[in-house]
């Protein structure tokens, strides 16, 4: 019986994917918790503005952009000046983390809200 090149190398393929996992696998008990203990929900919310604005927001903003984990990460470590969705302006709090694992898994779940 022969087999074909063609259906070969498809099924190998398939196989080969399938197998695979991500390079990057979003920790969310860990981002939730994080945001908890710095008090981000304060402000916060997945899906509704609150004083600040939705984390889908900020995702839809910063989706598909090659530096918006950085620009994620830079605003909460930094304390920049924000403007509020109420229109008011203040500090953003700074994160209580050095850990850079820890920052990255944060803009990555937020990322994927």
């Amino acid at each position: 019986m022969k087999i074909k090149t063609p259906l070969l190398v498809a099924g190998s393929l398939f196989l080969a994917l399938a197998g695979m996992s991500p390079v990057y696998a979003v920790d969310a008990a860990q981002a939730e918790g994080l945001m908890k203990s710095n008090k981000c929900d304060k402000c916060h919310a997945v899906d509704k503005a609150k004083s600040g604005p939705a984390l889908k927001k900020i995702a839809a903003k910063y989706q598909g952009k090659a530096e918006g984990e950085a620009n994620i990460i830079k605003n909460i470590t930094t304390g920049p000046k924000i403007k509020n969705d109420d229109g008011t302006e203040e500090e953003h709090k700074i994160i209580k983390t050095k850990d850079q694992a820890e920052l990255k898994n944060l803009a990555q779940w937020i990322l994927s809200q």
